[in-house]
């Protein structure tokens, strides 16, 4: 929890501007992602036609804003592995993990995902694994990945891929002003394990789904609130934790969430499940992936939420 805190009363000095030669490399047409590593505003209707990578070190302070500009285009082809704008720490030879911190994304229509990662940022689970059959994972996945990331006024356009992913460990993201459209074959919004202070405030969630709107999986101390949905049939929010999926212990459970004062359109009538508790509750055939370990999902495969404050909520 300590790191956490620390992590959270921190913040880098805005990026310096953009040189006229970054602005200009930002704007080429290219499936290469564009790494932002300045503050960079678009002069009002600009696109951006590729993917943009933020990452690491040099992605301290960064902002990008669009000023109504997109990022993006309809023949790029996005998806987890490629992102279109990707917010993730590096690994050092050393094997430290370097993050991002303290950075904006504001004013923009996103045609994809925003992806936000760091253990397992590498493409591989191997740190994840490792670190989780360990006590103290909570701790060190917090410390490795992303933390105050501001994304706001955004139209983020689902186009299969999960548009807003916060990844483990990543702290203190905030989405607000927003509205998510388009389609996905998951969620709209996924909040993964050991994550922990992101706020869902006031958007417009419209996305069409395979399966609930937003996952809390082991997420916490989160706030969601102030939020319209419109469910197209399905469910709302579901609070559980993915005991032992590929074979990562899950240490925290989804717990001492804030879901308030959201309203709820277009629920299914003959099972309206707007907020969901427990949702799965061990329910998965690779729960038992993870045993061995005398902690966390590995000695007990429920989803254990406590301590939600979940009131005021509306279905309309």
């Amino acid at each position: 929890m300590l790191s956490w805190l620390v992590s959270s009363l921190i913040t880098y000095p805005p990026a310096p501007a953009c040189s006229a030669e970054k602005h200009q490399q930002a704007m080429q047409v290219s499936d290469e992602p564009f790494r932002l590593d300045c503050s960079l505003v678009l002069v009002e209707g600009q696109t951006i036609p590729r993917p943009i990578l933020i990452e690491g070190p040099p992605g301290r302070g960064v902002g990008l804003n669009c000023q109504g500009g997109t990022v993006g285009r309809r023949d790029l082809s996005v998806s987890i592995a490629r992102p279109t704008i990707a917010i993730r720490s590096r690994k050092t030879a050393e094997g430290v993990w370097e993050r991002p911190h303290s950075l904006a994304v504001r004013n923009c229509t996103v045609l994809g995902n925003i992806r936000i990662f760091g253990m397992g940022a590498d493409g591989g689970y191997d740190d994840l694994r490792q670190s989780s059959r360990l006590p103290g994972h909570t701790i060190r996945a917090q410390a490795a990945a992303p933390t105050q990331v501001w994304l706001d006024n955004l139209v983020l356009t689902g186009r299969g891929s999960i548009p807003l992913y916060i990844g483990t460990g990543v702290t203190a993201v905030s989405l607000t002003n927003s509205t998510l459209n388009g389609s996905s074959t998951a969620t709209a919004i996924y909040l993964d394990a050991e994550s922990r202070g992101n706020t869902i405030r006031d958007n417009r969630i419209l996305t069409r789904t395979a399966r609930e709107m937003i996952a809390i999986d082991g997420s916490a101390h989160n706030l969601i609130t102030g939020n319209r949905f419109d469910l197209h049939g399905k469910p709302g929010i579901f609070l559980y934790r993915n005991c032992g999926e590929r074979g990562v212990v899950r240490h925290q459970t989804p717990s001492n969430n804030t879901i308030t004062g959201n309203s709820f359109t277009g629920a299914s009538w003959l099972r309206p499940r707007l907020v969901v508790e427990n949702a799965r509750n061990g329910s998965r055939s690779y729960c038992r992936d993870d045993a061995g370990y005398p902690f966390g999902s590995s000695v007990d495969d429920r989803d254990n939420a406590s301590g939600n404050r979940i009131q005021n909520n509306s279905r309309n």
